[in-house]
């Protein structure tokens, strides 16, 4: 995979509009393609995450960290 696993995911969430199809979507992809499968496991084992989490993980962080944009964002405009 030529970008970083994790612009890959950012790019999955963004195009998916939700977190579960992009859940799904990131499964579907992992299931086929071996070398993400690979890239995925050494990103998860960097992480200290386990593989049937990892993304899921990542997903809950994303979230979190938009709605910190959007509060510095509303502290600014105060």
């Amino acid at each position: 995979m030529e970008t970083n696993i994790t612009e890959f995911f950012d790019q999955i969430i963004s195009q998916s509009g939700s977190y579960d199809i992009a859940e799904a979507e990131f499964k579907r992809l992992l299931a086929d393609d071996p070398e993400l499968k690979a890239e995925y496991s050494e990103w998860c084992e960097t992480m200290s995450y386990t593989e049937r989490m990892g993304f899921a993980i990542y997903c809950q962080e994303h979230h979190d960290n938009q709605g910190d944009v959007w509060e510095s964002l509303n502290d600014f405009d105060e």
